[in-house]
């Protein structure tokens, strides 16, 4: 019995010196919020993932958000750089959002041979409702030049118009 512990010991001490600090996963998530464009009259999802290991070329990332408006989820697809150590998601424009309401957001990673490498489930909350948004963006085109349908006569509305529910 001494004699079987004293060859597996030194081979359990190998193997878990050969563990990766990091863990199986190679993304981490960092961050998550609501991004509210107050100028364009757009909201989005905003999530920030940061590289813990390096990741074979041809990987890429999916995320699938819920559509607070309600119906199928909005989704993303990145591709993958090894170059940039960070990896930024954010989702199509939404609308409906609520104030202290827990989203999902669902992350997967796959290999370049579409292989899942990792699986990540979150939920965004928002401090803030959609409604603080005016309805119509403020500026349009390259230049940002004042929304006229906004701005009759080049002059600010005495109330502007706010976003509404159109989910």
């Amino acid at each position: 019995m001494k004699r079987a512990l004293l060859v597996l010991l030194p081979l359990a001490l190998l193997l878990a010196a050969c563990q990766r600090e990091t863990g199986p996963d190679p993304l981490k998530l960092t961050g998550k919020m609501f991004v509210f464009n107050y100028r364009l009259a757009y909201a989005t999802y905003l999530v920030t993932l940061e590289k813990t290991q390096p990741l074979k070329e041809g990987s890429i990332v999916r995320a699938e958000f819920e559509n607070p408006a309600g119906g199928a989820p909005l989704t993303l697809e990145r591709k993958l750089f090894a170059s940039l150590p960070r990896v930024v998601l954010e989702s199509p424009d939404v609308t409906c959002v609520k104030k202290n309401h827990p989203y999902r957001v669902s992350i997967r990673v796959l290999g370049p041979d579409g292989e899942q490498l990792q699986s990540l489930e979150t939920q965004v909350t928002s401090s803030l409702d959609q409604d603080i948004l005016p309805a119509k963006p403020l500026v349009i085109g390259p230049a940002y030049e004042k929304n006229p349908a906004v701005f009759k006569d080049g002059k600010a509305p005495a109330h502007f118009e706010t976003a509404t529910c159109t989910g």
